[in-house]
């Protein structure tokens, strides 16, 4: 195990929420759910916790109950994209039944946000000329889901 994991409360729906973000990424697993004994109070079989890792990250899930807390944004997962097809394959699987924000950011159905970000942006934002960074970092301001056209675009003043 890791030394650090993220712990993620759910509001009653960890199993669905675990299954979803399996699914959205290749590269994932469930590792374990832990469910109610028949003898505990509440809904038999009820996931209780869920061990699950994406794309190498390993994350535990509780399932918190209704309404106690709540995800904001203070709090978000930055997925580094190598391409366009995968920030579009992304955020159309995460913002489904979610929300859309502004500069690659967005919040899933269950209320999780994300940063759905190019590499791209990175390597034009740290290039040498500050004045071509200026801009891109312009055009990603303006932007909902990030484009790496538009940036590259950006960054030759064109």
């Amino acid at each position: 195990m890791q030394k650090i994991t993220p712990f993620l409360w759910f509001n009653d729906n960890l199993e669905e929420a675990v299954n979803f973000y399996t699914s959205v990424f290749k590269n994932s697993k469930i590792i374990k759910m832990n469910r109610l004994p028949p003898a505990a109070p509440g809904p038999k079989g009820r996931v209780m916790t869920a061990t699950f890792e994406l794309e190498g990250l390993e994350f535990i899930g509780l399932n918190g109950g209704p309404a106690h807390a709540n995800f904001t944004e203070a709090i978000s997962l930055f997925v580094d994209c190598k391409t366009q097809v995968e920030v579009d394959e992304l955020w159309a699987k995460l913002t489904e039944g979610g929300r859309e924000s502004r500069c690659g950011w967005l919040k899933d159905k269950f209320g999780l946000s994300w940063q759905i970000v190019p590499s791209a942006l990175g390597e034009l934002l740290a290039g040498a000329d500050a004045e071509r960074s200026k801009r891109v970092m312009e055009a990603m301001m303006k932007m909902v889901k990030l484009d790496i056209e538009t940036l590259r675009r950006a960054y030759a003043g064109e």
